[in-house]
């Protein structure tokens, strides 16, 4: 297990963005062996407990099943957008903070450390990882690598926030594991509809 996460951590994760095949079948009403036969069939993705059969379904890969089934989901556990953002910028990010958090769909944390990355994630489960890559003494690659190393937290969507990204940079990001980046952070209608699109994928 990595440093910057405690299993408290992935407790939390797996709590709020992963499933178990039995949260699932109480979800959509069925038999967990159905939702097995989901899983192996490859109709519903996700991933199997390393050295065990255990299987774990990510949230969102759930409501994208659902959806394409034409199933209700009044019993998923669905509520606002739960964001992080990673920066020590100070009143840039602040702006930035608090134009998410007049949607209402939209719970916002900040932290100023890697050190508080983990703790944060610990507590508060997001669905979505904002990091600025200019901010001094914290490594975003480190924490999108110590992310995706972990298969407990690897629905977290990880997205850069950069000024002027050349291609080359910007495809070097994807390649590291971010799930998107927005070269222009001041601009929070721009973020809003890259964090939407990319909570959007499976």
């Amino acid at each position: 297990m990595n440093a910057l996460f405690s299993e408290g951590t992935i407790k939390m994760a797996k709590g709020k963005n992963v499933l178990t095949t039995g949260d699932v079948a109480k979800i959509c009403n069925v038999a967990p062996r159905t939702v097995s036969k989901w899983f192996d069939s490859g109709q519903l993705k996700g991933y199997r407990i390393p050295g065990s059969k255990d299987r774990r379904i990510p949230l969102n890969e759930l409501l994208r099943f659902m959806k394409q089934n034409n199933m209700p989901l009044p019993n998923l556990p669905a509520g606002r957008m739960r964001v992080v953002i990673v920066d020590n910028n100070g009143y840039a990010i602040d702006g930035l903070a608090e134009s998410l958090k007049a949607k209402s769909d939209f719970e916002v944390r900040v932290v100023k450390t890697s050190f508080e990355t983990g703790t944060v994630i610990q507590k508060f489960a997001p669905h979505v990882l904002l990091v600025n890559l200019l901010s001094k003494d914290i490594d975003a690659s480190e924490i999108c690598k110590n992310i995706r190393a972990d298969e407990e937290l690897k629905s977290i969507k990880i997205i850069a926030l950069a000024n002027h990204l050349t291609p080359g940079e910007a495809t070097a990001l994807l390649q590291k594991g971010f799930d998107g980046y927005v070269s222009q952070p001041n601009d929070a209608s721009e973020v809003i509809r890259k964090i939407e699109e990319t909570a959007a994928t499976a």
